[in-house]
């Protein structure tokens, strides 16, 4: 679902641009109030793991068209909504700016359509309400505690998506873009989206599950003395998460569907493999043009040092590789860094 410049004005780029800014400035304010040091490490593994994921594209079976991880249910179900929301930035930043994935201009935009539904709406209207309910049984029932990471993983996954998604088609309409009327664009959008959060529903309740059963008070809104005694260490489950981040980034991403994700789909179908045109633009000309982009797009075409996740004029598989796990690596240096920031910052107001 990353947007390209060529899909916005730059009075609604500016727009979102100021709206992700404004939820971003308040959850650093949130977050310096949480001195949880011991969160770091689990902040660094799962903002890389959600790198790694998003390079993975999963087939859409009959359509032609594939998905990827979002991600911002499975962060704020790990570290609540705030530093899931400021580890969402970190992740489309670095995919951005070096690897050329997702418009730089675009890039407000991008972070409220896949980060702020799902780590805001999906936290506090679904993960919070669900795991404090007593669907499926007892409060401290184990079993009903499994079931309801389940439910909530899948139904946020599938909600906040749409969300992403719809937002997707409003931008683009209010940008002015004609060969995008909005029931058809939104027609093509919404129901390929529903079958790619499904799936990303499944992916994170798994991941979640997993976190449950190993170290439960990893989990927001899940009481530890519910889920018994962990199976792992805190140390070892970070470990078997990064052991995953690896294996996804620099090795599943090789086998990654080369169906258009669902956006690109929605725009351009995918003709060539025997299905739909969709709205049938031309992949070199469509959208709008502006000096704003252009000058985005040459800001990008300096800082991204393995465009497309791959060596620049090369089709080596090994670019793959080295891309998820060198930006795996960087956005868990980075988020790091970033949640450190609230926390030191108040510390040196305190003293």
């Amino acid at each position: 679902m990353h947007m390209a410049d060529a899909l916005l004005s730059p009075a609604v780029a500016a727009t979102m641009y100021a709206a992700s800014g404004s939820v971003a400035a308040y959850s650093i304010n949130k977050l310096k109030k949480d001195d949880e040091q011991s969160k770091l490490p689990v902040m660094a593994v799962a903002a890389a793991m959600v790198f790694a994921g998003q390079m993975i594209n999963y087939t859409i079976p009959g359509t032609g068209s594939s998905g990827h991880l979002c991600g911002g249910m499975l962060l704020s179900a790990l570290l609540g909504p705030y530093a899931g929301f400021l580890s969402m930035i970190v992740v489309l930043a670095i995919q951005c700016l070096f690897f050329a994935d997702g418009g730089l201009m675009a890039l407000g935009a991008n972070v409220w359509n896949m980060a702020f539904y799902g780590c805001f709406v999906g936290y506090f209207l679904i993960w919070r309400p669900i795991m404090g309910s007593r669907l499926f049984g007892p409060e401290n029932d184990h079993n009903a505690q499994r079931l309801r990471i389940i439910l909530a993983s899948i139904l946020g996954c599938v909600i906040t998506l749409q969300l992403g998604a719809f937002s997707v088609v409003v931008e683009t309409t209010l940008s002015g873009i004609t060969e995008l009327p909005f029931s058809a664009f939104a027609g093509l959008m919404l129901p390929i989206h529903l079958a790619i959060g499904l799936v990303e529903g499944l992916i994170t309740a798994a991941v979640l599950t997993f976190v449950f059963e190993a170290r439960s008070e990893l989990l927001q809104c899940v009481d530890p003395a519910t889920a018994g005694e962990s199976k792992l260490s805190l140390k070892q489950t970070v470990t078997v998460l990064a052991i995953i981040t690896c294996l996804v980034g620099g090795g599943l991403s090789l086998y990654a569907s080369s169906n258009p994700d669902g956006l690109e789909w929605a725009l351009f179908g995918n003709a060539d493999a025997g299905y739909a045109e969709n709205m049938g633009l031309d992949e070199e000309e469509f959208g709008i043009s502006s000096s704003a982009a252009e000058t985005a797009a040459g800001i990008q075409e300096t800082t991204s040092f393995l465009p497309d996740y791959a060596f620049p004029d090369s089709d080596s598989a090994v670019g793959t590789t080295v891309s998820g796990l060198v930006g795996s690596a960087i956005v868990a240096g980075v988020a790091i860094l970033t949640c450190m920031a609230g926390g030191f910052f108040r510390k040196k107001k305190t003293a």
